[in-house]
């Protein structure tokens, strides 16, 4: 009894998440200019509009500039982090730690405030460096956690016995602990590019008008007039962080028992 109701609780809750997506994605072949159901009939006008209008196809080129750039930044900071913070070999090891974890928990609109402030007065404000290192900000955190679980389950006895070897740390570092901790570093990037294709908030504050990303345009396209453009947008970014969420998940289960 008892499991039939943890079944029926997780069910209502998958669709009270998933029901609205479903509602949407479909209006994205609308052949109206109208999100309405019934649909009339169905076309591809709406994907067209975003490769051919050059409002989406500069926020598309944006989204993957600022998330390349804010994932390869993030990547190195919190692979470095995670690698410095751990066994906790460094005073207030624990406390630095939940220090790299605030942008995970800090209200987006503060956070977006702050770093307005601070690229203001480093003049980058509405740039795209700018934008780049905001992302970044938020996007760390997922490689620090990351790239911290895949270094805990790294034996240490593998390290000893390279340097037992004769190996200087640097070889170490670069022969065994770095290609041992591979899986971690790409999926924590692959987390850092999904959060910084999806972040709208924060876009808002430190980017003009130059550097509108996709999420930025839909929000502003949903002010402005609703279009199916919008759902069309909607539809890729779901499907390409799912694939990227798949492409996690995959290199998670790669992840051999000794050192998972």
């Amino acid at each position: 009894m008892l499991r039939a109701l943890q079944i029926v609780f997780g069910s209502l809750v998958v669709a009270f998440l998933i029901l609205p997506i479903i509602a949407i994605l479909p209006l994205a072949f609308t052949s109206s200019v109208f999100l309405t159901y019934p649909i009339p009939s169905y076309s591809l006008r709406w994907f067209e509009e975003l490769v051919t209008a050059d409002v989406w196809r500069l926020s598309i080129i944006n989204s993957l500039i600022v998330g390349g750039g804010a994932t390869l930044l993030s990547t190195v900071l919190g692979t470095l982090a995670a690698l410095g913070l751990r066994g906790n070999a460094l005073p207030l090891a624990g406390l630095l730690r939940t220090l790299f974890l605030l942008p995970m928990v800090v209200p987006a609109v503060v956070l977006g405030v702050g770093m307005q402030i601070f690229l203001v007065r480093l003049g980058l404000a509405s740039t795209y460096p700018g934008v780049i290192i905001a992302h970044a900000v938020l996007c760390v955190p997922f490689v620090v956690v990351s790239v911290s679980a895949a270094l805990q389950g790294i034996d240490p006895a593998v390290e000893k016995a390279a340097m037992s070897l004769g190996a200087p740390p640097i070889t170490v570092f670069r022969r065994v602990t770095l290609p041992l901790a591979v899986p971690g570093v790409v999926s924590g990037a692959v987390f850092a590019f999904a959060t910084s294709l999806d972040e709208v908030v924060i876009t808002l504050f430190v980017a003009g008008p130059n550097q509108r990303t996709l999420a930025r345009q839909m929000f502003s396209s949903i002010r402005e007039n609703i279009s199916p453009t919008v759902a069309a947008a909607a539809l890729l970014l779901i499907v390409g962080t799912l694939c990227l969420a798949a492409l996690a998940a995959l290199l998670r289960r790669r992840e051999k028992p000794a050192v998972a």
